[in-house]
């Protein structure tokens, strides 16, 4: 029996089993430890993405072929809804952003030498990647305004320009830059997808960018000064970038949102959990009706929002876009999930923004999502003029088809 929004195959649920329970022996009990950048850390993590590997747990981004699970996208829905239950679970299967949607762009678009010296390496978790495409001085709400330049001499890219929030470049193998190869062509054919290992001269860390005020951030400023790259390093057709960056944020943002739903889920059994076991005046918090009412609407809207995110992914999975169903899960769902975040940390108390619990981890990074892959305004945009457009020529907006 096949997936849909509603039912899980068996084969669905079998998987989804195994990463809860994965996740409850392993990542849970270590989430403090996971979470340092110590060689103990390292140690334990590598120790999980073994037994991950032995057990055919890795890569559930990608096809067979390009050495996944070849699971499709929606059962990888379903299991990243578990996974980003927790900030550090994805590395311990080889999904974790961006690499993960690096490597699918590399998988559909790159050459047989880019999968044989970069994909390669990156699915066996051998190395690490980075995709540069913000800039700090151009809105990241509007990606056809880059000025990061490559220009062909002879054989090479001359890559020239300065990127931020290249998140993961400190340690990365490699980056796909962004950039501008087509200046004369319309906005949107522009620009093109170009590897560049991060060894290559010209290649700088210029300064890192303090998120949350966490020093150990990795989401630096790159200058990209004079880098020059063979023109081989060319992922897909000159000028289709910002095609392949839709391609990878499409479904992107699908994957953000079912982890996000994870996070909202723990948060609402953390909110709940504590309401039964904290007494304020004389009863528990779980009698007060405040709080019944946060837990309901909670409830309620996590799973609005699942099934909503559901859909979307089903139709991904079915070849289509899903362009606007993508848009209107991208500010829902995360709107969502910092509501029952921030209503968690309510009822915790002053415990809620300690690392005690990790609640206040969990907003951050939500929070962080109401930015990333596009502000909350530009997917409202999208879904209102989608709606306009029908109504301006005549039709409705078909609820019961969507």
């Amino acid at each position: 029996m096949p997936d849909n929004v509603l039912v899980m195959s068996p084969e669905t649920r079998e998987r989804c089993a195994y990463v809860k329970d994965f996740m409850k022996e392993h990542i849970y009990p270590n989430e403090r430890l996971l979470s340092r950048k110590s060689d103990e850390a390292t140690e334990l993590m590598n120790e999980l993405r073994a037994i991950n590997k032995a057990n055919g747990y890795w890569a559930p981004h990608l096809p067979k072929e390009a050495g996944g699970m070849g699971i499709g996208f929606l059962t990888y829905a379903y299991m990243n809804e578990i996974i980003g239950s927790s900030l550090v679970a994805s590395p311990a299967f080889g999904s974790q952003a961006p690499d993960s949607g690096n490597a699918e762009i590399l998988w559909q678009y790159g050459s047989p030498e880019i999968k044989e010296r970069f994909l390669k390496p990156l699915v066996a978790g051998d190395v690490r990647s980075c995709f540069s495409m913000t800039e700090p001085a151009v809105s990241g709400a509007d990606p056809t305004g880059l000025q990061t330049t490559a220009v062909r001499e002879g054989d090479e890219w001359v890559i020239q320009g300065r990127k931020w929030f290249s998140s993961g470049a400190i340690g990365a193998a490699f980056a796909v830059v962004m950039c501008v190869t087509d200046p004369e062509q319309s906005a949107h054919n522009r620009m093109s997808q170009i590897v560049v290992p991060t060894d290559t001269p010209g290649f700088k860390i210029e300064r890192i960018v303090e998120v949350w005020g966490e020093e150990d951030s990795n989401h630096p400023v790159v200058h990209y000064d004079n880098v020059r790259v063979p023109v081989t390093n060319l992922l897909g057709p000159q000028g289709a970038g910002f095609k392949l960056s839709q391609k990878r944020l499409g479904p992107g943002r699908i994957h953000h949102c079912m982890r996000a739903l994870g996070q909202a889920q723990r948060a609402f059994d953390l909110m709940v959990t504590r309401s039964l076991n904290r007494t304020v005046f004389g009863s528990t918090l779980s009698e007060k009706q405040t709080i019944q009412n946060w837990i309901a609407d909670s409830l309620v809207n996590i799973q609005a929002a699942r099934l909503l995110t559901m859909q979307a992914a089903a139709k991904i999975d079915q070849g289509d876009e899903a362009r606007v169903e993508v848009s209107m899960i991208k500010f829902f769902v995360v709107n969502i999930t910092c509501e029952v975040i921030d209503k968690a940390i309510q009822v915790h108390g002053a415990m809620g923004v300690t690392t005690d619990t990790p609640l206040q981890a969990m907003y951050k990074s939500a929070r962080i999502l109401r930015i990333a892959d596009g502000p909350d305004e530009v997917h409202r945009m999208v879904v209102s003029r989608a709606a306009i457009r029908k109504y301006r020529s005549g039709e409705t907006w078909d609820f019961q088809s969507f």
